[in-house]
């Protein structure tokens, strides 16, 4: 049997393949960046196309470095950017239109107008989620709505609605499979997750025909082989789960008050609540964890918009470093005594505020700011967010007093960033030794499921911690500063604009 197992892992921003052996080390990385488009203030797009084709080159890079055949890899694991929006042609498999992705603002409106009308309750409910941009419903049917004829041909089943994952599922299977798994589905605000079943009274809300959904499976479902076309032989595709699902898997948190954060683009904490589904009181997510062979693992979670976003921003937008890994050095060599915040609401705040038509903003500016207190106060944005949702967590479930919290993600290798983060959180931060933990964990469900790869309690004894952050900031210094914070975000939010 093959022992090797591949990994897609499409983001945001860049798609990655990684090469796994059967001990799940990592034998290769292939990383392509795409184009984001921003045709209207809030509005994001991706090109579909260009995904695609990013897909193919990095998987056939990552066998070609780890000198691989296709024949030599057992399965396959997708992760993916969740609740982007595609939908295409089921006959040319083109899409209709570029991808909405995830921070699109456009449907702003729409849910104001769900709201207003009193729907937010039932939806909460049934999907666990709140009435939000964010989430892919609205997408989908601005783009019915939009697209001229898309709605009459998605009523008469000639096109078909994906999230990523499952644009990806049909190319790779050279449109044989039209399928998700249940954490993508769970993101959508059309899937009822006590039932896990796509909702009639939601898609009737929200104006989506059934016709235009995929089947949903478990994350380690059958979904088919790719064509072999694409890579010379058939590979199996045994794993599916959107990335913060996949970067629970991959950093083992297996048990109920378990906590992983990840730091890419944005900032998603994820805590294992197992069987049971816990009603936020603080504006949190309940959401599918994890579904394993027909058993529904729950989570709560905190989504922050903007995290590795704001070095990009500080990079590419204020030309004040070069490379992102100047950050922590720069944030290092900052004047503690500017007591600076920066609100990085570029495209609204997420949870707890859940503020669409916020706006980012900056606070303290003195004479003597410079570019290295802007780093610094990007980067503690992230670790303040993060204190918000953890607290917020704690509030909402009992088993979230004591936190470890096991991180990953680009920015986490910054260990001036790590070491603030558990400063102003006031709790252990655990970096593990793979930091790719959201393609291990996709790669892990699928090699399971080929028998490749150890059950959940063998894959949790191999995790492995490269360092532990602990506090060593003065209480009254974390006080004063989460103070400030709280201040500068109150008075970023729109209802006070």
């Amino acid at each position: 049997m093959p022992g090797f197992v591949l990994a897609i892992d499409q983001g945001t921003t860049s798609t990655r393949a990684i090469a796994f052996d059967d001990g799940l080390h990592v034998l290769s990385v292939a990383q392509q960046e795409f184009q984001q488009h921003f045709p209207r203030s809030g509005w994001v797009e991706h090109d579909p196309e260009e995904i695609w084709r990013t897909v193919l080159d990095t998987t056939r890079l990552a066998l070609a470095r780890a000198a691989l055949a296709a024949s030599d890899i057992a399965a396959i694991g997708i992760t993916n950017q969740r609740e982007t929006v595609i939908i295409w042609d089921r006959a040319t498999g083109k899409p209709i239109h570029n991808a909405v992705v995830w921070q699109d603002r456009r449907t702003s409106e729409t849910c104001r107008r769900l709201i207003d009308d009193g729907a937010e309750d039932m939806i909460r409910d049934r999907t666990g989620l709140i009435v939000d941009p964010y989430f892919s419903a609205t997408k989908i049917a601005w783009l019915l709505d939009n697209v001229e004829g898309a709605r009459r041909r998605a009523e008469a089943g000639e096109l078909a609605f994906g999230t990523i994952d499952s644009y990806l599922l049909w190319r790779l299977t050279g449109g044989r499979v039209h399928a998700t798994d249940a954490t993508n589905a769970s993101r959508t605000l059309l899937f009822d997750i006590a039932k896990n079943d796509w909702d009639d009274e939601l898609l009737g809300l929200f104006g989506v025909p059934r016709a235009l959904l995929p089947r949903v499976e478990d994350c380690d479902g059958e979904f088919g082989e790719t064509d072999p076309s694409l890579f010379g032989v058939a590979i199996p595709i045994r794993g599916v789960a959107g990335d913060q699902h996949a970067a629970m898997v991959g950093q083992a948190c297996f048990q109920p008050g378990m906590v992983k954060s990840t730091y890419g683009t944005g900032c998603f904490a994820v805590l294992n609540t197992g069987a049971e589904r816990v009603a936020s009181g603080s504006r949190l997510l309940t959401t599918i964890g994890y579904r394993l062979a027909g058993k529904t693992t729950f989570a709560l979670e905190g989504s922050i918009f903007v995290a590795g976003a704001a070095v990009q921003w500080l990079r590419d937008g204020l030309g004040l470093i070069e490379r992102a890994e100047q950050s922590g050095g720069m944030a290092a060599a900052s004047n503690e005594e500017e007591m600076i915040y920066l609100v990085p609401a570029f495209t609204g705040l997420g949870a707890p505020w859940w503020d669409p038509e916020a706006r980012g903003a900056i606070f303290g500016l003195t004479r003597g700011t410079g570019p290295n207190e802007l780093v610094r106060a990007a980067l503690e944005a992230v670790a303040y967010q993060t204190a918000d949702l953890l607290s917020a967590m704690k509030r909402d479930w009992h088993g979230a007093r004591e936190t470890v919290l096991r991180v990953d993600g680009g920015m986490v290798a910054s260990d001036w960033t790590m070491q603030r983060l558990a400063d102003l959180l006031d709790a252990p931060v655990d970096r593990p030794v793979v930091l790719e933990t959201t393609a291990l964990g996709a790669a892990w469900i699928a090699g399971q499921k080929a028998g490749v790869w150890p059950d959940a309690e063998g894959f949790a004894d191999r995790w492995r911690l490269h360092r532990r952050f602990e506090s060593t900031m003065e209480p009254k210094l974390r006080e004063a500063k989460l103070k400030g914070w709280a201040d500068a975000v109150s008075r970023t939010l729109s209802r006070h604009r």
